[in-house]
């Protein structure tokens, strides 16, 4: 595989306390809890976009421009199959507001408080005139 130019996220062990909130928002599956962290297992699984960003508590995730391999669609849909059955790829987000799931209404990642949470596109407006 090409290795290249990409945003690709990164996570920092020292802020990382494993929580396991990035785990679900990654539509990849790229990221998993590793030995009480999280962490990218496969690089080219990370399409760099960033949604996992937004829920992290502590601000260990970012995403930085490096050389890296290229994101692999094929791979991620492979990987995809393979965790299809474990449960912490399953976790159905809600949001804070209202209690709406991502089935419903679209969500987005927020910080608020020093708190990481979800908010559905209908919220944001309460949220935001509040």
């Amino acid at each position: 595989m090409a290795k290249v130019t990409r945003k690709i996220v990164k996570i920092s062990d020292e802020l990382c306390t494993g929580c396991g909130k990035c785990v679900s928002p990654c539509a990849e599956g790229a990221i998993e809890i590793y030995n009480g962290k999280a962490r990218v297992l496969r690089e080219e699984l990370c399409d760099g976009a960033g949604y996992c960003l937004g829920v992290c508590p502590t601000g260990a995730l970012t995403t930085e421009e490096r050389i890296s391999e290229d994101f692999d669609e094929r791979a991620v849909e492979e990987h995809k199959r393979a965790i299809a059955n474990r449960p912490e790829f399953h976790h159905i987000m809600k949001c804070s507001l209202c209690g709406v799931t991502e089935n419903d209404r679209p969500l987005l990642p927020i910080k608020s408080k020093g708190e990481s949470d979800w908010v559905c596109v209908h919220c944001i407006p309460r949220l935001i005139h509040s």
